[in-house]
């Protein structure tokens, strides 16, 4: 997750107890100018009970088996509800805890980011990460990270489908659980009606009987043991099923809170998560690609630097040794004269050489023609031996 989102709060029971101001069962108080239809309810209940004759069994009868049986259709209804919801809740229950398909997908998806996260890798190749970068199937840092990266995303994706399913059913689920929270609300008030009912009726008895009636009368002594003791025992089963009523509609209102704390993670993972990873991918391709270029810019740098600060030192050089040539003579005369004496002196040489050769010539041309004209007449006799062997040809015949 991102450090500018909250993380997920999970629902307290007890402290969803106190948030939703639910009545303890065991200290409901009935109060007559609150609830005042209850209490006319008790005193029209109370005065039918009190005005039984000690000797009408029937009405006795009655009356106990209206005590015993107080409130029972409604504590069948909640027990009822109750009992359908416990395999349901349970599920639900493990699905929005830690071993949830969400929770779980979550889990996933954190341990994948945390793998790929790009901090924890060192992209810049080295000299030696270089050198086995060029090794088949092993390539530089920032190559292997990529293929890494290419890898997980396929898990990535199917966490990404699992958590958006899960989220579906949570939120399927959130819509079930609202109207069964709701009925199981409505058997809650009942159920604290009822226990009110039963306190107001014990209250308002105690009073007839300290007000109306004498310790002798046998219809105290019917009161106390047959109505009074069945009466509170009754109280005090309402007042668990109330308990137990609360209990699961604390349970569902848990669940609900926890489904919604999961969609909302689902949705921070969708679209903040996987982006952050994509986003920390990217700057870090871009980072590592900057450096390189980087490098390789310093690297030209230092290059021309190199080249520059070479071609100051030589220009310093040759500059100082042109100015000092520029400084002296730029021939030696002497050289210079005793090349031009040289020069003569071959001149002097070509020319004598020239005319002692003119007559030695001449004698060579002389007997040069000589020796062509003996040549000539020696080619015209060879020429006429080979045309008479042609008239005469001599060969090997098979």
């Amino acid at each position: 997750m991102s450090g500018d989102t909250q993380s997920l709060v999970f629902a307290d029971k007890e402290e969803l107890r106190k948030e939703l101001k639910l009545a303890d069962p065991a200290h409901i108080d009935a109060d007559p100018a609150v609830d005042a239809d209850l209490d006319a309810q008790a005193d029209a209940l109370v005065g039918r009970l009190v005005d039984i004759a000690a000797d009408d069994h029937d009405g006795q009868t009655q009356a106990k088996a209206a005590v015993e049986t107080m409130g029972i259709q409604l504590q069948k209804d909640a027990a009822r509800r109750s009992q359908m919801l416990q395999q349901p809740v349970k599920k639900l229950a493990d699905q929005s805890g830690d071993g949830g398909q969400v929770a779980n997908a979550l889990v996933d998806l954190k341990v994948q980011v945390e793998e790929l996260d790009p901090a924890k890798f060192d992209l810049e190749a080295g000299w030696l990460s270089r050198v086995v970068g060029y090794l088949p199937g092993i390539g530089t840092p920032l190559k292997r990270y990529f293929t890494r990266y290419e890898a997980a995303s396929t898990v990535i994706d199917a966490v990404m489908n699992s958590l958006k399913e899960g989220q579906d059913q949570l939120k399927r689920d959130n819509i079930t659980l609202a109207d069964d929270q709701k009925q199981m609300r409505a058997l809650g008030h009942k159920l604290e009606r009822a226990v009110k009912l039963g306190e107001l009726i014990d209250r308002k008895l105690q009073d007839r009987i300290a007000t109306e009636l004498v310790s002798d009368d046998p219809r105290t002594v019917f009161i106390q043991e047959e109505l009074l003791f069945p009466l509170r025992q009754r109280i005090q089963d309402l007042q668990q099923q109330l308990l137990v009523n609360q209990q699961g509609f604390l349970t569902i209102e848990m669940i609900v809170r926890n489904n919604k704390e999961l969609i909302r993670g689902v949705n921070r993972a969708l679209n903040v998560t996987v982006s952050a990873l994509q986003v920390a991918v990217t700057l870090a391709l871009a980072l590592a690609n900057q450096k390189i270029v980087l490098e390789k810019v310093q690297a030209v740098t230092k290059t021309t630097e190199a080249l520059i600060a070479g071609t100051a030192e030589r220009l310093k050089t040759q500059g100082a040794e042109i100015h000092k040539q520029a400084a002296s003579t730029a021939l030696d005369l002497d050289v210079l004269r005793q090349s031009f004496v040289n020069i003569r002196a071959a001149l002097d040489d070509v020319s004598r050489y020239r005319q002692e050769a003119l007559p030695k010539m001449a004698e060579n041309i002389v007997e040069m023609d000589r020796m062509a004209a003996e040549s000539e007449q020696t080619i015209q006799r060879m020429e006429g031996a080979a045309a008479s062997a042609r008239d005469f040809p001599i060969e090997i015949v098979d």
